[in-house]
């Protein structure tokens, strides 16, 4: 298995190498690079490598830039600090990913996922490739709402929610100043018009920003109770079937 590494980080090089080296397969690691620059001038003039382990983010830009400058037909499997659950659609075909610190088992995993597609001779589709790209790529979220304030209207930034509620037929947004204002937007559009990194639903009617809770409770039937800032005039519950999910968002 001839291997190419796309790493800017000397000790993630140094673990992913160490790794491969003690997963009992013959592996020759033909190159490591560092950059997009130096990754598209190899890969220009160099063709004969069956597997890429590629870095997303490079000191000189993002690996994605590399594919807008080469075409690049062989299977690769990413290192990453993106969350898992942005990147559950990224394992098809022969490409996969690995979340940094690298895990053995998964190493080995993903190693045996290239072993079977490459003995299988399972073509690889550069067109599904670049889907999935377009895919990855971070998009850009919603900065400001326009609101009505009597009879003018306002902009409040997005940075300035602390959460979204839904009541009696409207969508409220309530700022840091304790303000609430209605907005022309559902809960199921807000959900994709705002960064999860910093805001996540925590039932049908609510979707929160990270900074609003104060405390975080167990509740009856599995659930979670919130106590938000500004405060709300009901209980605020992670329904049960959000709990794992609310877990995991707190902890990324």
């Amino acid at each position: 298995m001839r291997v190419l590494i796309i790493e800017d980080e000397p000790p993630a090089l140094k673990r992913l190498t160490k790794m491969l080296k003690a997963s009992g397969r013959e592996i020759e690691l033909v190159d490591s690079l560092d950059s997009v620059e130096s990754s598209v001038s190899f890969l220009k003039n160099f063709k004969d490598i069956d597997l890429i382990f590629m870095d997303i983010q490079l000191g000189d830009g993002i690996s994605f830039d590399i594919f807008s400058q080469v075409e690049l037909n062989t299977p690769v499997i990413f290192t990453t600090a993106y969350n898992q659950y942005m990147m559950n659609a990224f394992k098809v075909n022969s490409v996969d990913y690995l979340l940094k610190p690298i895990d053995g088992d998964e190493l080995n995993q993903a190693l045996e996922k290239f072993e079977n597609l490459h003995l299988k001779k399972v073509k690889y589709d550069p067109n599904e490739f670049k889907s999935l790209l377009e895919n990855l790529i971070q998009k850009e979220y919603k900065s400001r709402f326009l609101v009505k304030s009597g009879n003018q209207l306002q902009y409040i930034n997005t940075s300035d929610v602390q959460y979204f509620y839904f009541e009696d037929g409207y969508v409220h947004l309530v700022d840091s100043d304790k303000k609430k204002h209605i907005i022309d937007h559902s809960i199921e559009q807000l959900k994709n018009l705002l960064d999860p990194k910093s805001f996540f639903r925590i039932n049908r009617k609510m979707i929160l920003d990270i900074c609003s809770i104060q405390k975080i409770s167990p509740y009856f039937n599995g659930r979670m109770k919130l106590q938000l800032n500004p405060k709300f005039s009901e209980d605020v519950i992670v329904s049960r079937e959000r709990v794992s999910d609310f877990k995991a968002w707190l902890n990324q």
